[in-house]
């Protein structure tokens, strides 16, 4: 993105960046600088509504913050100016369609991930200690002498990782004794 805005005439230290930041989260880093550096009269450059703005209320606050401020907003090279009434309409349209857009990228995604799991290729993040050592844990969890540290530090795995290897291991424990009455 900062080439989008350096070709839209955005000096390189007056870009402001998140990075690795997804989803609905509009506490970013990033966009607070840039909207903590712009003054009276300044422009607010974005490459596109949606590196701005997670949903239409999300834009709208942001567009009402400017306005405020007496700062106008470039989305790419078309300025928006927040006081005229066809440009506030041009605006909400611009980020219904960016919300839209986002919104159907998510159901997708998840559509993929259904479709993948009901063919067995999505099947989650592999366990970090195979059946056996599992087993083991168990065991050595049930004579008592070892506590869920104990057993973090000797399987060198984290204490969620022994909680869940116990559950799942008493849950299959279980389950066969069940089976075998």
């Amino acid at each position: 993105m900062p080439d989008a805005l350096i070709a839209l005439g955005v000096a390189e230290d007056r870009i402001y960046t998140d990075h690795g930041l997804t989803g609905a989260n509009r506490a970013r880093p990033g966009l607070g600088q840039a909207l903590a550096a712009v003054r009276e009269g300044d422009t607010l450059v974005v490459p596109k509504l949606d590196r701005l703005a997670r949903s239409v209320p999300d834009a709208r606050a942001i567009a009402d913050e400017l306005e405020k401020r007496g700062v106008k907003l470039a989305l790419g090279p078309s300025v928006h100016d927040p006081t005229d009434p066809m440009g506030r309409m041009f605006f909400n349209i611009l980020a219904t369609f960016a919300e839209f857009e986002a919104d159907l990228i998510r159901m997708r995604t998840r559509e993929g991930m259904a479709v993948a799991r009901s063919k067995g290729k999505l099947k989650g993040k592999k366990p970090k200690l195979s059946d056996r050592r599992q087993a083991e844990l168990r065991r050595m969890y049930d004579t008592e002498e070892y506590s869920i540290s104990d057993l973090a530090e000797v399987f060198a795995v984290s204490r969620p990782t022994v909680y869940r290897v116990l559950a799942r291991t008493k849950a299959a424990g279980a389950g066969a004794a069940g089976q075998a009455e």
